[in-house]
């Protein structure tokens, strides 16, 4: 059975019977993959069935692929034995990223609940601030000495890190864990027994515990290393992060900063999953922000509202104009708001990029402004033409001028770049636009 949509419905039809025999057969026929994504889609108390008739194996795999919400809506139905087993068996950074989901008293209990080593590891990473890649690393790791062989590494892996994601990458520590390199597992093999590690040492790249969890996720993917080693302030290893997790991190960011450009807040959780309620306060906040900055455009076509009576035919390209400078600006924002993504722009090129948006904006306003304003001279005469024209030259160069330095703003501000973006852009554009296009009306028609 590889169809998801018809492996759904047979577990749905299963739920509506109460058929566990059949239930438990048919999930245990799919893929953890496929599984988990029937899983996303159910309601919490059939998801929570359908988890308990999965084999342990089965279900810890599914589990660890779940969201932290979902996950937490799973715990919250299994009996107080079956979540000990199932948080113990989670790695410390995946009970972290659940931990912040669940009430205080049913994280704590959990906590004390826990092997005195698996509470250990999972406090490193509770100790750093959220957001940080120190809160994301995984504090599980085998290293060995520069001074080991080649033997002796490879058998302090077998012995301490067989079981562990990221014993593909050989931390190399000195006496007192400060990093010197590492060893590909591959190299290590490959190698003569009595080659010492120190002669296979590699450099790498590697990010503080305090830095910026996005930030190491990209440095991680762009060095196309398996892991990215984490250290202190005395560049002492504390923890690695995998690619794999490097790449869930930053599809994460990217989801957020995407709902964040079109206007709402991150879901989080599958949309599926997401109860009305949660869908209802991801979008109102933001609809409140735009209707109060929507005020602005009614402040501004009462203030002209005699020009408008004197010209009625004005009234007439206020959604042309306020249009196309919106989009203008998100334009901007958006390719900028990517290029802080990934790297390519810090808040030092601020100036290089509003210089370069100012001409890329003047450029489109240029080409609009010329077609527009012959079209529109065609339709009604030279001067209303004029007046269009001018505007959207105007109002493309403002535009993409504001749009491409709001991004750069906000990072310098320490603030989330793509709530800067689209929704705001358009309202601050659609307001100023306005005064523009009136502006110059009045100079060109006299009126």
């Amino acid at each position: 059975m590889t169809d998801d949509t018809s492996a759904f419905d047979l577990i749905d039809d299963a739920l509506d019977e109460r058929d566990l025999t059949a239930l438990a057969r048919i999930a245990g026929d799919l893929d953890p993959g496929p599984l988990t994504d029937v899983l996303e889609r159910l309601a919490p108390a059939p998801r929570a069935v359908v988890y308990r008739v999965l084999p342990k194996l089965v279900a810890l795999e599914v589990f660890e692929r779940l969201d932290p919400a979902l996950q937490a809506e799973i715990l919250d139905a299994l009996r107080d034995e079956e979540v000990t087993a199932v948080f113990t068996e989670l790695d410390p950074d995946d009970r972290v990223g659940l931990l912040d989901e669940l009430p205080a008293s049913v994280a704590s209990r959990l906590l004390r609940g826990l092997p005195r080593a698996e509470r250990d590891l999972t406090a490193i990473v509770l100790g750093y601030p959220a957001g940080s890649i120190g809160r994301r690393m995984s504090p599980e790791f085998v290293s060995v000495a520069a001074s080991s062989t080649a033997q002796d590494a490879l058998e302090r892996v077998r012995r301490v890190g067989a079981d562990l994601d990221s014993a593909h990458t050989v931390p190399v520590v000195d006496g007192s864990r400060r990093l010197l390199g590492t060893v590909p597992l591959q190299c290590l093999l490959s190698a003569a027994p009595t080659v010492a590690v120190a002669d296979l040492l590699q450099e790498v790249d590697t990010a503080e515990a305090s830095d910026d969890a996005e930030d190491a996720a990209r440095r991680c993917v762009g060095s196309k290393a398996l892991a990215l080693p984490i250290v202190d302030a005395e560049e002492r290893l504390v923890g690695l992060l995998t690619v794999d997790d490097a790449l869930r991190l930053l599809e994460d960011a990217d989801s957020e900063d995407q709902a964040r450009i079109g206007g709402v807040e991150p879901l989080r959780r599958p949309y599926l999953s997401t109860p009305i309620t949660g869908l209802v306060r991801s979008r109102i906040t933001w609809l409140f922000v735009l209707a109060i900055g929507a005020t602005l455009t009614v402040q501004v076509l009462e203030v002209f509202e005699a020009t408008l009576e004197q010209l009625v035919v004005l009234s007439l390209f206020i959604p042309l104009l306020i249009g196309i400078g919106g989009n203008t600006g998100n334009q901007a924002a958006t390719t900028v708001t990517r290029a802080i993504a990934l790297g390519d722009v810090g808040t030092r090129e601020i100036g290089t990029v509003v210089w370069r948006e100012l001409r890329v904006g003047l450029s489109l306003g240029l080409v609009l402004g010329t077609i527009g304003g012959l079209v529109t001279t065609l339709i009604y005469d030279g001067d209303i033409g004029l007046v269009i024209g001018l505007t959207l030259a105007a109002v493309c160069t403002m535009a993409a001028t504001v749009g491409g330095a709001m991004p750069l703003l906000a990072k310098a501000l320490r603030v989330d770049p793509a709530v800067f973006s689209n929704p705001f852009i358009s309202t601050f554009v659609d307001a100023t636009g306005l005064v523009v296009y009136f502006l110059i009306a009045r100079a060109v028609l006299g009126i």
